[in-house]
This record gives structure tokens, sequence and C-alpha cells, in this order.
């Protein structure tokens, strides 16, 4: 059956956090679940991936950081920046998820385009975790790819409410990298690092302005770089209702800003891996609704564009 391929693992919700914790790990499954009931995709449609290795990780992050981080060894300071309680559960948990991208992405070179039930952890720095980010797989993944040669040049373009900084400062003497981040000015991080082109937003940026923001820059960035391929974060924590997002696009807004990411990439013919990022509105079922929306859109192009 030749459509839309989504990456999946049961594992991503398989983590037990403290009551009341803000990080919603629920909606992995949820998504999942959700996708099935809207009929958006089927059981054959999803791809389990296999954990990310140590090599693979070691791309983009310190030894001494990843050994402290697999063995439980970060100190209690290190915890609390990242924001989750290191268990055994999180690190296979983060270990697969990264896996999941590079999976999603390998997908997306081979066949156009493909989304991913999880991703977007674009926080974790080089030698730290930050944010709920433990291990950053939008750089492990663009990593992978220049290093296979599965590309020479990598478009990262980031719509998470909060700007990618761990992504950022990974890449930031890359050349083969282009980070394109648009985000809420006034938001987490307090200290931005500098994409390769940022566009930071006012806070109650709507749809029309968010769409236009797009417009201003999407095509002349896929235009100039010529990516051989795109791993787009589309967080959902970019809605008027989410707690933690400030930008207050609608139902519709996030749609059209889906499909039109997707649509400029594929009429290029560039390869266009798709994760889900942040989202963190408390009423989580609603929450899963909203991350359904990027595979609802990437289906409905991949019948377009690639069917």
């Amino acid at each position: 059956m030749n459509r839309l391929p989504i990456v999946y693992h049961p594992v991503y919700s398989r983590v037990l956090l403290p009551d009341r914790h803000p990080f919603p790990m629920s909606k992995f499954g949820m998504l999942h679940a959700e996708l099935l009931a809207q009929g958006i995709a089927t059981a054959d449609q999803f791809h389990v991936p296999e954990p990310a290795d140590t090599a693979r990780l070691a791309l983009v992050h310190s030894r001494d950081y990843l050994r402290r981080f697999l063995h439980g060894e970060l100190s209690a300071a290190e915890i609390r920046r990242q924001g989750l309680p290191w268990s055994r559960g999180l690190v296979t948990r983060s270990v697969t998820a990264v896996g999941g991208t590079c999976h999603t992405l390998q997908l997306a070179l081979d066949l156009g385009l493909a989304t991913h039930c999880a991703g977007g952890t674009h926080h974790a720095h080089h030698d730290f975790g930050s944010g709920y980010c433990l291990l950053n797989d939008l750089a492990v993944a663009a990593a992978w790819a220049l290093h296979t040669g599965r590309a020479s040049r990598v478009l990262v373009i980031d719509c998470d409410v909060h700007q990618g900084d761990g992504t950022a400062r990974i890449f930031e003497h890359d050349p083969r990298v282009f980070t394109l981040s648009f985000h809420a000015a006034t938001n987490f991080p307090a200290r931005k690092a500098q994409s390769d082109r940022d566009v930071a937003l006012p806070r109650d940026t709507g749809d029309a302005a968010y769409l236009q923001a797009l417009a201003d820059h999407v095509p002349a960035v896929v235009e100039s770089f010529q990516p051989d391929c795109v791993l787009y974060d589309a967080g959902a924590d970019v809605h008027v209702a989410d707690r933690l997002g400030h930008l207050a696009l609608s139902d519709d807004g996030m749609r059209a800003r889906d499909r039109y990411v997707i649509e400029q990439c594929l009429q290029r013919a560039v390869p266009i891996a798709c994760v889900i990022g942040g989202g963190y509105d408390r009423d989580v079922p609603t929450l899963v609704k909203r991350h359904a929306f990027l595979h609802e859109q990437a289906s409905l192009c991949f019948d377009q564009w690639i069917k």
C-alpha cells in the first residue's frame, strides 16, 4: 500500500513521571490511537524504529555527557535543568525516539515524505539536556544523513513555539546544516542562540501574520540553500490554548502551517521528515488532536504529491 509512512514505538509513553508533572508523556501512545481512530492511518502504515546507538548519538553529543546520561550519573543540577527525573525507562525512550527521527528521515529520503509520532527535542545541547530534551533527535538525524552521505545539505525548519537553541548551537559552525526557527520572541529559552535565520514573533501572533512569516522566509531559504532534505519540527505549542505558547494559532492555522511547509518542500522535490515537537495542554486528548493535524496534512500531501 502506497501511503504515508509514520514512525512510532510503544516505548514512547512507557515512562513513569510524578503526578501533575507538566510533560504529557501519555500523548505519544494516545496519538498513535488517535490516528487509527480518525482513519488518518491504518496499522500497516506504522514503522517501528530501532534505538540509536552510542556511535550515532556521539555524532553531536559529547561522549562524557552520553556516558553519564545513559548510566544515571547526571548531577542533581543537570536533572533539574533537563526537567525530567532520570530513569532507565527514560533512557530507553530517549534513544528510541532519536532512532525514530533518524528512521523518519531515512523513509523521507527514500519516499519523499514521512512523519514521526514523537521527536523535536531541540533544547538538548552538545553536552547537556534542557527543557524536557535529553538528546537532540533533529541534530542526530541531520548529522547521520551527512555522515552516511545520504545528504550534503540539511535544512531544519523549526516551528515549535520555542527556539531550537540546542540545534542552533550544535550546528553554528557547520555550513552543511541551515537552522531556520519561527518562535515566540518572549518565551523559553530566556537566552536565545543564533540560528542561521531566526524569525522571532510577537506575543499573540495569529494565523494570518504567522502564515505570512512562513511565506516571507521558507521559500527563500529553500531556494537559496538548496537542501537535500528537510527536518520539520511541527510544534503544537503554537496553539492559542497551549499553556506554554504565546502565538495564538487556531486549529485551521496549524493545519495551514503544516500543509504550507510540506508543500513548499514537495513542490521542489525536497524530501521532508516531520516530527511533532512540543505541546503542553493539560487536556491531553485535545492536545493529541492538535498533534494529529501534522499527520493529517502530511497524508493529504503524500496522496497529492507522491502517491
